[in-house]
């Protein structure tokens, strides 16, 4: 079964029935809540879902917004899980608590999560217009290249370690509400964990409540890059899989409708499997036939 996730719809309207519904009218039976939606918001999707014989397979964290933000402000990284500032860690570790008793509530597997970062500056849009301006083999690119991954290396440490504390945090809470944590991985390059990182994190925890979770576009844009190989992060992490976010790719864009892109489909098919949570997940700006039609698509391609 594929998921919808409210990434398509939330910042378009205002009530979380209106959302539910809209989703519901495309033909899906599941849904994963993104990081934009209110307590409020929560409530009437769960009220919807469960009048109308929708699962909500998995939340984004944060779901529901933390205290004192506004939608547009409330991104998954407002409260960082790698934070060297303990009481920013501890804010993290407070909402995505909430999140997961809230998933508990509604009767979701799982909560995706945003592992933090290393506090240096990003490059990676850079990269990206370097990209597709046919520039990969100049030296301004291998330069930036180069020093934006020494620099990383250098730094991440301590806050890969404050992603482990943070972990071991959430962790029984997760347990002992049967919920899955998803460590996804990220689009930018300074984000944790990078490709070697996950490792650090499974390894560490050899619980089934934690798993990888795979982001298509965000792997196939740093693949292109040159930060890994090709396929190598979903072949080396596939025994952990819980869960993937399925999405295209133009132009190094990624959250595009599946039926129109650069990636194919077919590479992932030895990996996701019948128990394997998966979500589509789209930008708005994506017309409803291309998501009906990704939808047959998907569902042909993998089963449903």
């Amino acid at each position: 079964m594929f998921a919808l996730s409210t990434s398509w719809n939330a910042s378009k309207l205002e009530g979380g029935t209106e959302i539910a519904r809209e989703i519901a009218q495309l033909g899906f039976k599941a849904i994963e809540l993104n990081f934009s939606l209110t307590s409020r918001m929560v409530e009437d999707i769960s009220l919807y879902c469960r009048k109308n014989g929708i699962d909500i397979t998995s939340l984004h964290n944060y779901c529901p917004i933390p205290d004192n933000f506004k939608r547009h402000e409330a991104l998954p990284d407002c409260y960082s899980l790698s934070s060297l500032n303990e009481e920013e860690r501890k804010q993290a570790v407070f909402f995505t608590k909430r999140s997961i008793l809230t998933a508990k509530a509604i009767g979701a597997k799982a909560v995706v999560l945003h592992s933090g970062r290393v506090e240096i500056q990003d490059h990676t849009r850079l990269l990206i217009d370097l990209h597709n301006k046919k520039e990969t083999r100049s030296d301004k690119f291998i330069s930036i290249f180069n020093s934006f991954v020494e620099e990383r290396r250098v730094n991440a440490g301590a806050y890969v370690e404050q992603v482990i504390k943070s972990y071991q945090e959430l962790l029984p809470i997760a347990e002992d509400n049967n919920i899955i944590l998803g460590v996804e991985n990220r689009f930018y390059y300074r984000e944790i964990p990078a490709y070697d990182e996950f490792a650090v994190i499974l390894e560490h925890f050899k619980s089934k409540a934690i798993c990888y979770w795979h982001d298509v576009g965000h792997a196939f844009i740093l693949e292109k890059l040159g930060f890994m190989p090709d396929g190598s992060l979903i072949r080396r992490y596939a025994d952990r899989l819980g869960g993937i976010h399925l999405h295209n790719i133009k132009n190094l864009i990624d959250h595009q409708a599946p039926i129109d892109g650069d990636f194919d489909f077919n590479t992932l098919r030895p990996y996701v499997k019948s128990d394997t949570i998966k979500t589509i997940e789209m930008s708005r700006h994506v017309q409803a036939r291309s998501i009906r039609e990704s939808h047959t698509f998907l569902k042909e391609l993998f089963g449903d």
